[in-house]
């Protein structure tokens, strides 16, 4: 069974950064894209970014473009996103996800996911 953890959340001001990291054990992690959703309170879950099995192509979301990149360490086993510009509206539980599926479509959508981590949260102040 493969596990998924991630770290590196926490409080940060508004215009800081942070870098999330996710530490995949158990399976071939080159196998798998790799997807971070959020989840803000009393809202659904929604994607972030995702990277390629061999980081070739990455994608993100509208409200991140420009301001998170997303990157993986196939040797390592990990997955980041390093999160600059913070906004308050960036607050949330982070999660990574794995993935089997090719392609934008599929990454965005929670239930093409085959793995998840248990999520770490992120909190943005004013």
């Amino acid at each position: 069974q493969w596990q998924l953890v991630e770290s590196g959340g926490g409080v940060v001001q508004a215009g800081g950064s942070l870098r999330l990291s996710c530490a995949a054990s158990g399976r071939t992690f080159s196998s798998y894209a790799m997807v971070w959703f959020r989840q803000a309170p009393g809202k659904e879950r929604e994607f972030v970014a995702a990277i390629s099995r061999s980081s070739g192509i990455t994608y993100y979301s509208d409200s991140v473009k420009g301001r998170f990149t997303i990157s993986r360490d196939n040797a390592k086993n990990t997955v980041y996103l390093q999160m600059n510009s913070l906004k308050p509206e960036d607050t949330a539980v982070y999660y990574c996800a794995a993935t089997l599926d090719s392609g934008l479509k599929s990454y965005q959508l929670p239930t093409r996911m085959n793995y998840w981590g248990k999520g770490t949260l992120v909190t943005v102040s004013s």
